[in-house]
């Protein structure tokens, strides 16, 4: 029996999720949240499906160990690979999964041209694989696949300013630009902590009025959707919402992280799934 007293529980390969927690904090600020960064395995992009798979259930199971009412794949390797499995094994559970943002790039170009970035993992996946002809063929929007392997590992690693993640995202936008494309698509959660990257070398490259599509607060927006069908929204109370996470990886770094990119602590404990 879910209960609205219950937290939210909340995953990722690494912190890329944390992009999708902060729509959570400000959309749903009364419920308690439980994140679970997968660092010591992440970053997922670059892993096998069964491994994908695995790790989900994994931690999935840690979730609900915890008392979890509802579960964020925050994660579009993972949701691509996993989330139906998820479904499948939890059937009473309101699970949301993140959805590259197709359908909002393909209402918000004007020259018909999106550039999509995301994990080799998910480009290849059968689930984007769908929605892309979807969207292709009622649209006539033109989408241009842009894996980036590599990125996401700089940023599981702090480099959010550094040289090499300039290097990157020059190296990888670039092209987009130059076909045309004037909407981009961040289709990997931890590609928005380098947004001010994307819009600082968009903008030396003659584009700056680039439209750039984070589908954190579409996320956010569906799981307090929901959450009200359930009726498991947890209402005002007194009490302070609670977060806590946890971590495969190292505490410490996760802790500095949380505290760089959510402007806020919360404490992190090590676990080994």
């Amino acid at each position: 029996m879910l209960s609205a007293s219950g937290p939210i529980g909340v995953f990722d390969s690494g912190v890329g999720g944390l992009s999708v927690l902060r729509h959570i904090r400000a959309q749903l600020p009364d419920e308690d949240l439980i994140y679970f960064a997968d660092s010591g395995h992440a970053p997922y992009g670059s892993k096998s499906e069964a491994f994908v798979i695995d790790r989900s259930f994994r931690i999935a199971d840690f979730l609900l160990s915890q008392k979890i009412k509802a579960l964020v794949v925050a994660c579009n390797t993972a949701t691509a690979m996993a989330i139906h499995l998820l479904r499948d094994k939890y059937p009473d559970l309101p699970i949301v999964g993140v959805e590259p943002g197709l359908k909002p790039a393909a209402a918000k170009t004007i020259t018909g041209i999106v550039g999509v970035m995301a994990t080799e993992r998910t480009l290849s996946s059968n689930k984007f694989h769908v929605l892309h002809q979807t969207l292709n063929d009622r649209t006539g929007v033109h989408f241009i696949m842009q894996p980036c392997p590599g990125m996401a590992d700089l940023i599981e690693h702090a480099e959010l300013d550094s040289e090499p993640i300039h290097t990157l995202v020059r190296r990888y936008l670039t092209p987009l630009l130059e076909q045309k494309a004037d909407t981009v698509v961040l289709g990997c959660t931890h590609y928005p902590f380098v947004r001010h990257v994307i819009e600082k070398i968009a903008a030396e490259s003659g584009c700056p009025d680039l439209r750039i599509i984070d589908t954190g607060y579409a996320v956010a927006r569906q799981l307090t959707h929901l959450l009200d069908i359930y009726a498991i929204r947890r209402g005002k109370t007194d009490c302070a919402s609670a977060m806590q996470a946890y971590t495969s990886g190292d505490p410490k770094t996760i802790g500095h992280l949380i505290a760089r990119l959510l402007q806020t602590t919360m404490p992190v404990a090590y676990i080994s799934l």
